[in-house]
């Protein structure tokens, strides 16, 4: 699935998704009216086809994007055992911590995002079907659920 199909498909499942494209790069709110003003939107996911943002990823190569998920701390800590930045981790030349043992270049794997990852986000880089429907869908979900309810709390 290219970022094209991918940006449909989530369009397409989850409901009530406003989509702001800026640099090429996709993101996802849930804003089912569309009346929340934009300093009050906070996306739930991502989609990333450039280095603008950061080059960790390396997405400057051909047809290679990276989905970025916003998930909740318990379910960080479940997937990599650490909190955001880890205690073997690296700093690097932006201020950012990386966790060290990460290849964020690597393609179909689900690991902390390269500079959110201590805000509990989660990345991959062009999943696979099968990936998609077992490992990032339910992450997919998480984080829609939570967007919805933070948005019906607020309204």
């Amino acid at each position: 699935m290219n970022e094209t199909e991918m940006s449909q498909y989530i369009i397409d499942t989850f409901q009530g998704v406003d989509v702001v494209i800026n640099s090429d790069n996709s993101f996802f709110f849930y804003n089912p009216d569309s009346t929340l003003p934009p300093d009050h939107m906070f996306p739930w996911l991502t989609l990333m086809i450039n280095d603008e943002n950061d080059q960790f990823s390396q997405l400057d190569r051909p047809s290679v994007y990276r989905l970025n998920i916003g998930v909740s701390k318990a379910t960080f800590r479940t997937l990599f055992g650490l909190s955001g930045a880890s205690a073997d981790s690296n700093e690097t030349d932006e201020g950012t911590t990386e966790p060290a043992h990460y290849d964020f270049t690597a393609l179909n794997q689900i690991m902390p995002h390269p500079v959110y990852g201590r805000m509990y986000w989660v990345c991959i880089l062009n999943p696979s079907d099968e990936s998609l429907q077992t490992i990032v869908r339910p992450l997919m979900d998480e984080a829609y659920a939570t967007a919805v309810h933070k948005y019906n709390k607020r309204n």
